[in-house]
């Protein structure tokens, strides 16, 4: 992943005028980018396609297109977008379905302006953002999802990608849930490098995004080493 160039470029879509102003005018006082704002799923898919936001910051609940919908076709279209829910559920079932859809992280609009700030920067750079006490409940659903049969069970044939012991070291901790921040303290290493080899990893076993990064460790069973 390159060094990010300039301001970090988000666009806020939610169907209430006054959260989205708000939200907008909060992350452009604090140096963000927002390019583009949306109150509805068919025009968020539209602008966010037009403006090509670094984060998309994205309310579940939208008329015309469900914020799920809208997740799925957009890092479809482009899997090196991030996307951080902002959503006022916090049900179980709203969170996997948005991680599914190709979610980053998921924030409760209960946070404060600056956990959301923050959780914003972090998603620029990959890392998982998750409300206090979502995050277990994420892991634990990539381990269920890990030991459904898949179509095509990943085996360690010849041929498989090799892996360096720092790769593997990295790729464990992140199916432990730890941030890129935890894993650079732990392992005495840079932020920087931890991307790196997150991305190396990626390449290698030509994934697209840390959600399969994850399912493809716990597949393996690194998260219980």
């Amino acid at each position: 992943m390159s060094e990010q160039q300039g301001p970090i470029r988000v666009m806020v879509v939610d169907d209430h005028p006054m959260w989205r102003d708000a939200v907008a005018r909060d992350l452009t006082e604090s140096g963000f980018d927002v390019v583009a704002t949306a109150g509805d799923g068919e025009q968020a898919v539209r602008r966010a396609r037009a403006a090509g936001p670094d984060v998309l910051v994205l309310d579940l609940n939208l008329p015309l297109k469900p914020g799920v919908q809208v997740c799925k076709e957009l890092v479809g279209h482009n899997p090196a977008l991030r996307v951080l829910v902002l959503s006022a559920s916090g049900e179980h079932a709203d969170v996997l379905e948005a991680v599914k859809s190709g979610a980053t992280g998921y924030l409760l609009k209960s946070a404060s302006t600056e956990e959301l700030l923050d959780a914003v920067r972090r998603t620029a750079v990959g890392d998982p953002v998750f409300t206090p006490g979502l995050a277990g409940l994420v892991l634990g659903e990539y381990r269920r999802l890990a030991s459904e049969p898949g179509p095509a069970p990943g085996t360690d044939e010849p041929g498989a990608p090799q892996l360096t012991d720092r790769e593997t070291e990295v790729l464990r901790l992140v199916a432990k849930g730890l941030s890129y921040k935890q894993i650079a303290e732990r392992l005495v290493i840079s932020h920087r490098t931890v991307q790196n080899h997150v991305q190396n990893t990626l390449g290698k076993l030509q994934l697209h995004n840390r959600v399969e990064l994850v399912r493809y460790a716990i597949e393996r069973g690194l998260d219980d080493e």
